[in-house]
């Protein structure tokens, strides 16, 4: 009895295709992740720092007096700045003030040495004079020139200003016979200006003369020209006392 033949298997195979669900999964869990990721923010936020806004705030309010300071510091700057050069001002103001007094101070020391000067010169209870000379001297200089100090003083005109010219001629022995120099030999050139005086009390002239060198002084003859007032003197070469 022949067997019968088996069916041969087919050639394509029928499989029912599920869905893809890979994709929906990834971000199922992108999403987990996320949010585990704010959850783990917010939880460590909570636990770490629970004081957060009280630092805020005491941060804001740091900064609030750091301003407050910094303005504060710059208003004294500025002060400071204006009270230094306030000072710089009073005390080149001072020294100023201490210079004119110095000079003031100089000035009365002048006047007082003038005035113990002029009572030595004319004496505390001596008469009034008028113009006049009240000494002569000479001393020999280097180079063979003498210089003259002649004291004019005047105690009369109390306030009045006399004021005139000078001239003077040396009188003496040259080659055993009395000669006389005068202004323009002393000074050895023509036509030499008289000297200028103006006082109110009493006035030193100087200057230097040249004498010939075998020319002996003894006598100074003075002469002033007051404008009007005409004053001449003779005094001795060596003391200046009048003749």
């Amino acid at each position: 009895m022949n067997k019968p033949r088996k069916a041969p298997p087919p050639r394509f195979t029928i499989v029912q295709q599920r869905p893809d669900r890979r994709p929906l999964v990834a971000t199922v869990l992108a999403v987990a992740w996320a949010v585990s990721l704010v959850g783990a923010w917010l939880g460590s936020e909570r636990h770490a720092a629970p004081a957060l806004p009280t630092v805020r705030a005491e941060l804001d309010s740091a900064n609030a007096e750091l301003q407050r300071w910094r303005s504060q510091a710059e208003s004294l700057a500025q002060r400071e700045a204006t009270l230094s050069r306030s000072d710089q001002v009073s005390r080149a103001a001072n020294k100023e003030i201490q210079s004119v007094l110095a000079e003031r101070e100089e000035e009365i020391s002048d006047l007082r040495a003038n005035i113990a000067f002029y009572e030595r010169l004319v004496g505390a209870t001596g008469q009034p004079k008028g113009l006049g000379v009240h000494s002569a001297r000479f001393a020999a200089e280097a180079g063979g020139t003498w210089r003259y100090q002649i004291v004019l003083t005047q105690s009369l005109n109390k306030g009045a200003i006399s004021s005139g010219r000078l001239r003077f001629t040396v009188e003496g022995v040259r080659d055993g016979k009395l000669a006389s120099i005068g202004w323009d030999e002393l000074h050895q050139r023509h036509g030499v200006p008289p000297q200028d005086y103006s006082f109110r009390y009493f006035q030193q002239l100087d200057g230097s003369v040249m004498l010939p060198a075998d020319f002996t002084p003894q006598r100074v003859r003075v002469s002033l020209d007051g404008g009007g007032v005409a004053v001449e003197q003779t005094l001795g070469w060596e003391s200046g006392v009048t003749t």
